[in-house]
């Protein structure tokens, strides 16, 4: 079972993903959680350092690149693992950006989704943007700007497989978030999906 959790910065995706990794693995299943970072938050503080940020097309190469690699690393770990893989991010979350940024999807990515497995459930976290912004504020690591978030919110919406994702409310305590994710992953919880939602899964 492999669940993906995409979404906005400061919408909660890693903090629910240690969140139900570590349910199922106390609830007595095998669960694992890796991410699929593409350094953004490193090399927007190398930006700001230099009061310089390079051309929308740099920062997409760079990002790819490190997420391709990350998106194989976690293939090989997960070959020969049985469980649950709560998947921190994916190759979604790149098309996403390219959407906002106004770049084309290009070949390597759509061809890497076809070729890699899927994800059995991709949980989409949404939010209001200032929401987001406030959490992102208050832990304090990084930064984010309305525009560049509200952009962000509109790619994923117009990516094609977006039809597909299971909408997760992330403006709402953790345990009922928890809750969504543990239903659609088959460890039970409390869910507030709809019943024909889970029953899909």
């Amino acid at each position: 079972m492999r669940i993906l959790l995409t979404g906005i910065d400061g919408s909660g995706k890693s903090t629910a993903a240690c969140r139900l990794t570590r349910a199922i693995t106390e609830s007595g299943g095998a669960a694992v959680m890796l991410r699929t970072p593409a350094g953004r938050r490193t090399m927007n503080g190398w930006w700001a350092a230099l009061s310089w940020t390079p051309h929308p097309r740099v920062l997409d190469v760079l990002e790819t690149a490190l997420r391709v690699i990350n998106v194989l690393l976690n293939e090989a770990r997960l070959r020969r693992f049985e469980g649950v893989a709560v998947l921190d991010r994916g190759l979604q979350c790149q098309l996403a950006l390219r959407e906002a940024r106004g770049l084309p999807r290009g070949i390597l990515l759509p061809w890497l989704q076809r070729v890699l497995p899927a994800p059995d459930v991709v949980a989409h976290f949404d939010l209001p943007v200032d929401v987001a912004l406030a959490r992102i504020r208050a832990r304090g690591t990084d930064r984010e700007s309305h525009q560049d978030l509200t952009a962000l919110v509109s790619g994923y919406r117009r990516l094609p497989e977006y039809a597909t994702f299971m909408l997760i409310d992330a403006d709402r305590p953790a345990e009922d978030v928890l809750g969504d994710l543990l239903a659609l992953t088959g460890w039970g919880g409390r869910s507030h999906l709809p019943d024909d939602t889970l029953a899909r899964h």
